[in-house]
């Protein structure tokens, strides 16, 4: 069944779960990032590895994984404790992992731990909203709940 991104939340946690399962991360207390136009794409993407023999087929094989990274787009509220976090969570200094909730409107949960590359506010014209593009790059797999 297909459903809109209407009402979907993004959280934050500087904890991180004991287990990476859906119990380990349900323990945890997540912070809701307010404001939130849109997420981005969840998920892994593995690359593709290819040897091309001179008497042969060519073959291909599974690299790498990337465990993705999300773009979120907000609109930059100075008090938002969500934002605050990441806000934390940026600073050049900060290397620590935080965990990430995605959770839909259909109530499935999307969990990660990664660290947040920079929070660059992004300010238009006249007629816009001063908007922050934090970028969370993901060192775990995804992992899913209904």
């Amino acid at each position: 069944m297909s459903t809109t991104a209407a009402g979907t939340t993004i959280g934050i946690s500087a904890a991180l779960p004991t287990t990476e399962d859906p119990t380990g991360y349900s323990a945890l207390t997540f912070t809701k990032v307010g404001g939130v136009e849109q997420i981005g794409t969840i998920g892994a993407t593995t690359n593709k590895v290819e040897f091309q023999p001179l008497d042969g087929p060519k073959e291909k094989h599974k690299g790498s994984t990337d465990y993705g990274s999300l773009q979120p787009s907000m609109a930059y509220d100075e008090d938002d404790a969500g934002q605050v976090l990441m806000r934390t969570a940026a600073e050049p200094d900060n290397n620590a992992l935080y965990a990430f909730e995605v959770t839909y409107p259909t109530g499935e949960k999307r969990w990660s731990q990664g660290r947040v590359f920079g929070f660059p506010e992004n300010v238009g014209n006249a007629d816009s909203i001063v908007m922050a593009n934090p970028t969370i790059e993901f060192s775990k797999k995804v992992v899913k709940s209904a």
